[in-house]
């Protein structure tokens, strides 16, 4: 019997995924109460709004996040994002830089590579906005020429957020492989024989959008 296993976090009013970028604003475009004057007595509907940056919550990126010309959500494939083979790789004792040797002799072709690091623990606290674990750009490379389908991981960036030349998005954006972050609750999956999903809203003209990622056991 399958089990679905919920990897994302929940998207709440006010909070903040990444410094500097703010929290989601929701509310009420139409409130129930408001509603019951174009409807029947006892029928009541609620029409829901929300302003937020691209990058809220647990996200995927597509090329056109880093590239002008790279393709944006609208055309990026579903085989990119859906109904994937997935693997984890456990980095929670790497320290920040996580080691490519975990990477070695693992078979990662047309998988979602999803990196444990455990920093999901600190979810909405000051400490996740500082000293996350990150990939490295030999990483990224390996994993670009061994063929993965989508790398993800559980932290707040997938690259050292104090190198602005950002080489993991670059390297793995560039070959389109899209990237997943801010996943949750990876330590209730296998190491594989799983499935991944993480489709987001299919927007035109933009490169990021949050996503339920899940897995399928």
């Amino acid at each position: 019997m399958q089990k679905l296993i919920d990897l994302s976090h929940t998207v709440e009013e006010g909070m903040i995924t990444y410094p500097g970028l703010p929290g989601p604003i929701i509310c009420d475009f139409l409130s129930r109460e408001a509603s019951k004057k174009h409807y029947a007595a006892g029928t009541s509907f609620q029409i829901g709004r929300i302003d937020m940056v691209a990058n809220t919550g647990t996200y995927v990126d597509s090329p056109f996040h880093r590239f002008e010309n790279g393709a944006d959500l609208a055309d990026l494939p579903l085989e990119r994002l859906a109904n994937l083979e997935g693997i984890v790789i456990d980095a929670r004792d790497c320290g920040r830089r996580v080691a490519p040797g975990l990477f070695d002799k693992i078979d990662v072709q047309g998988k979602a590579v999803l990196v444990r690091t455990g920093w999901d623990r600190h979810w909405r606290t000051p400490a996740y906005m500082q000293g996350h674990p990150f990939l490295t750009q030999e990483i990224a490379q390996l994993l670009m020429k061994d063929g993965a389908r989508l790398v993800g991981i559980d932290s707040l960036n997938i690259d050292d957020t104090d190198d602005g030349m950002r080489p993991v998005h670059t390297t793995l954006l560039g070959a389109g492989i899209p990237i997943a972050e801010h996943l949750s609750g990876l330590d209730a999956l296998p190491k594989g024989g799983f499935r991944f999903h993480a489709v987001p809203v299919k927007v035109r003209g933009f490169g990021t959008f949050p996503v339920r990622a899940y897995a399928v056991v």
